[in-house]
Formats: structure tokens, sequence, C-alpha cells
């Protein structure tokens, strides 16, 4: 369906579900990767970088999907989450993507500083991408993503504690979604 897009045969329905709340990114080539392991992360999208030395038009992305995760002592393969949990944690993946688009090339270097460096940059960052995944209509996805990770009994407090401080909360995703229709 997207010949601009490399996706993972066994990840394909989940993320085209993903990008169809994203026309704006249907040109953007995108490129879906897992990885052995991601820090602190199971997905990070970002661009590539070689193609931040090309005009602003020609930029390439990259979402990295981190191969399995650990709950408690267990680690979960990335692809047996249930469906809408990944389609989530795609759209706000994609979410970043949107954001990093109305940026230059130079904007989005120095955001990446500021990512890395200032710990209000991040959560700011990290926000955004959620306000413009529910904005495009993921609110389910989202909900279900958080709920995943916020209820999950075998997750550790830690990453919980992580999750509440650098994401919008389900109660917020709630708020939005009534602030739309009202």
């Amino acid at each position: 369906m997207h010949t601009n897009k490399k996706i993972p045969l066994n990840i394909t329905d989940k993320v085209e579900e993903a990008l169809s709340f994203y026309p704006e990114l249907k040109d953007k080539p995108i490129t879906f990767q897992f990885k052995k392991n991601i820090k602190k992360s199971t997905m990070l999208a970002q661009p590539n970088f070689l193609s931040l030395l090309t005009g602003k038009k020609n930029r390439k992305y990259i979402i990295y999907i981190s191969e399995q995760f650990k709950i408690a002592d267990k680690k979960i393969k990335t692809t047996s989450i249930p469906a809408p949990v990944f389609i989530g944690w795609i759209g706000h993946e994609l979410g970043h993507i949107v954001d990093y688009e109305s940026m230059s090339n130079w904007e989005l270097i120095v955001f990446g500083v500021k990512y890395i460096l200032f710990e209000n940059h991040l959560i700011e960052a990290e926000r955004r991408a959620d306000f413009y995944a529910v904005q495009r209509g993921m609110q389910q996805y989202i909900l279900a993503t958080k709920n995943y990770i916020l209820k999950h009994a075998d997750i550790s407090e830690s990453y919980k504690n992580r999750i509440k401080k650098y994401y919008v909360s389900p109660e917020e995703i709630m708020h939005l979604i009534t602030e739309e229709t009202t």
C-alpha cells in the first residue's frame, strides 16, 4: 500500500492502521525497523541523520521498535502485545514525526539536543506526540497503550512512574476527547 514505507511483514497491518490516521505522512519515507534494545523506551522515532544534510522536503524517518521489553522478570516480544496497544504506540511515534515535520533541519537538530539535555523539553515533546495522535482520532489506541502499561500488574513501578511523568495521562486524554466533542 505504501511504496515509500519499509514495514516488516509481521506488523504491516498494525502499522498501516496507525498510518491511516496520518494522511499528511502519506508521501513521507518512513522505515519501521526492529532493534534488539532501545534504552528506556519501546519505540523511538527520529529523522534519518543523513537526510538532515538534504533539504527538509527530502527528509526521511525511522521508527525503531524494540524486539522485546521487560515486564517484571519476563521479556515480552513487542509483537505479542495486543494489537490496539501496538497501534497506539506506533501512533504516538507518528505524532513525533508530525512534530518534526513542522521544523527546519536546524530546528530539528536543536530540538534533539534539548530533548536529551532538558527534562522539561522531553516532557513537552512526548505530550505533543500524544496530542497529535488524539487530534487525529487515535484516542482509543492511545488509551489502550496507556492502560496496558499503567494497569499491567507485572510492569515495574519505575516504568509506570516514567510514563506518568512524561506522557499524557488517560484522564487528560478523556478530557481532550470531551473538549473536541463539545
